[in-house]
């Protein structure tokens, strides 16, 4: 885990050639494998200094490490590249999490898993883009310098369409993307703890809500995924 004042690489090429000083871009990864984080820093060092890029690559082994991270060094990160099976994840609760403290962050999601449903939740809570891991790290790479995070010149630029791979190009056929706009922070926060495995009463006391109110907001969310059950839904968004 790096430190949330120094980031796991820093490439100074720019300035270090005596060029006048550009807006700071940085990329965090966010992932559990130790391979995975190197594999992303070392492509991505290799095309910034080819290209002449400054770039920063933070790095977070779970969520609430990335969550610090990103809160200390935001007007730098330029990219979120997050892994959803994290040690203090469940299902979407890691993005649904960063995206109700950092609304504008610009997430990237990388999941081993690379179903449908799961698509098109990951795209409904806000993400720019699902990557399959089975994909190519190149693909990852090349995402980023569409971004404009690889390019010294043109500094952050507009997220490009969201990358989806053939196995999921009917993600928009399914009807679960609505759901995820519909629920309410509430309902998130309820859903989080039913992908955890906690039952009404438990959920009740953490929210503090009367068991009652909390049966009322699991059968809203069961009735917006369209599932008859918990062990339905759970085994749908994990």
């Amino acid at each position: 885990m790096v430190p949330t004042d120094t980031p796991a690489t820093s490439l100074r090429t720019t300035e270090e050639a005596g060029a006048a000083p550009r807006a700071p871009t940085a990329i965090l990864v966010v992932d559990d494998h130790d391979l995975l984080r190197l594999g992303v820093c070392a492509l991505v060092q290799a095309q910034a200094t080819s290209s002449g890029a400054t770039i920063d690559v933070f790095e977070a082994g779970n969520v609430a490490d990335a969550l610090a991270l990103y809160e200390t060094h935001q007007a730098a990160i330029g990219l979120v590249l997050l892994d959803l099976a994290l040690p203090d994840t469940h299902g979407l609760s890691g993005l649904a999490e960063f995206r109700l403290r950092f609304p504008g962050a610009r997430i990237v999601v990388l999941s081993g898993t690379g179903n449908n449903a799961l698509a098109q939740g990951v795209l409904a809570l806000g993400a720019a883009a699902f990557l399959p891991k089975s994909a190519d790290l190149k693909e990852v790479v090349s995402f980023i310098r569409a971004c404009g995070l690889l390019d010294p010149a043109a500094g952050a630029a507009e997220l490009p369409p969201p990358p989806v791979s053939k196995s999921l190009a009917g993600y928009a056929e399914f009807a679960h993307a609505s759901a995820w706009q519909e629920l309410t922070p509430r309902q998130m926060q309820v859903l989080q703890w039913v992908l955890e495995g906690k039952a009404n009463k438990e959920i009740a006391q953490l929210a503090n809500l009367s068991e009652g109110t909390v049966k009322n907001h699991v059968s809203t969310i069961l009735l917006l995924f369209g599932m008859r059950s918990r062990a339905q839904l759970i085994s749908m968004l994990h």
